[in-house]
C-alpha cells in the first residue's frame, strides 16, 4: 500500500490497525526502505522535494515506533520436560566437591595487567579488506588495491569531517548520526566521481556494495567517535 496514505497522522492509527500481521511488516519493510532510498537521494540531487522531506522525517521517528510481528513462544513446556531427579543428583555432587574447612595458602594476585588483548588497527582494516574481497572480488575493478585504500584510508577521515555528521555525533542518537554518514558518504562520493568513477558506478547501482560500504565507514568513524 502507497506510505502516502499513512502520512496524515489522523488517518495513520486507524489505517494500521485495519492491516493483519503481514500487512503491518509489509508497511514497516516499505517505509524502512522510502527512508534508505530518500537520504540517499538527498545527498545526490541539487534540490529537495518538500513532501518527500517531510515523509522522511516523520517516517524516521514512526518506524522505531512500529510494533515488532508476533513470535511464538519458544520456552513454552520447557519446565515440564526438565528432569528434576537429575538435577538434584548434579547438585549433591557439586556440594562433595567443595573445599573443606581447613588453612590454606592463596597464590599472591598477579601484578601484570588484566583483560584481552583489544583487536590491532591493522587486523581490523585487514578484515576490512578480506570482507570486499570475498563479496565484491569478482567485480572487474580498474584497481582494486586503489579501492581498499579508499575504503580503509580516504573516505573514513572525509564523512567524518563533515559537519552535518559531526553534529549528528555530538548531539543526536546513534540512529540520526547514521543517516548523517550515508548522506556525507554520498556527498563525497559525488566529489570524486571522476577520480573513482568504478566505485561510484557500483555504489550507484550495486544496493548490496553501497549498503556495505555504508556500514563499513559508520562503523569505522562511529567506532573512532566512541574512542575519543
Amino acid at each position: 500500500m502507497s506510505l502516502r496514505l499513512y502520512f496524515k497522522p489522523s488517518s495513520f492509527r486507524g489505517a494500521l490497525h485495519d492491516l493483519d500481521e503481514d500487512g503491518q511488516v509489509t508497511f514497516k519493510g516499505n517505509a524502512k526502505a522510502f527512508v534508505r532510498t530518500y537520504s540517499f537521494l538527498a545527498a545526490l540531487l541539487p534540490y529537495t522535494t518538500a513532501a518527500w522531506e517531510k515523509l522522511s522525517i516523520f517516517l524516521n521517528f514512526l518506524i522505531p515506533k512500529l510494533p515488532a510481528p508476533k513470535e511464538e513462544d519458544l520456552s513454552r513446556g520447557i519446565l515440564e520436560t526438565i528432569d528434576m531427579d537429575s538435577y538434584r543428583a548434579e547438585k549433591k555432587a557439586v556440594v562433595k566437591i567443595q573445599l573443606a574447612d581447613a588453612d590454606a595458602e592463596l597464590e599472591p594476585v598477579p601484578v601484570g595487567a588484566a583483560g584481552g588483548k583489544p583487536e590491532p588497527e591493522l587486523e581490523r582494516l585487514s578484515n576490512i579488506v578480506k570482507a570486499f574481497n570475498d563479496q565484491f572480488g569478482n567485480i572487474n575493478w580498474a584497481d582494486a588495491d586503489r579501492v581498499h585504500r579508499l575504503i580503509t584510508e580516504e573516505l573514513p577521515p572525509l564523512v567524518a569531517a563533515d559537519a552535518a555528521y559531526q553534529n549528528a555525533l555530538k548531539n543526536s542518537d546513534k540512529q540520526n548520526a547514521r543517516i548523517e554518514s550515508d548522506k556525507a558518504l554520498g556527498r563525497v562520493l559525488v566529489k570524486m566521481m571522476k577520480t573513482h568513477s568504478d566505485v561510484f558506478k557500483q555504489y550507484s547501482d550495486n544496493m548490496g556494495f553501497q549498503r556495505w560500504m555504508q556500514d563499513t565507514v559508520f562503523d569505522l568513524t562511529y567506532r573512532d567517535e566512541e574512542k575519543r
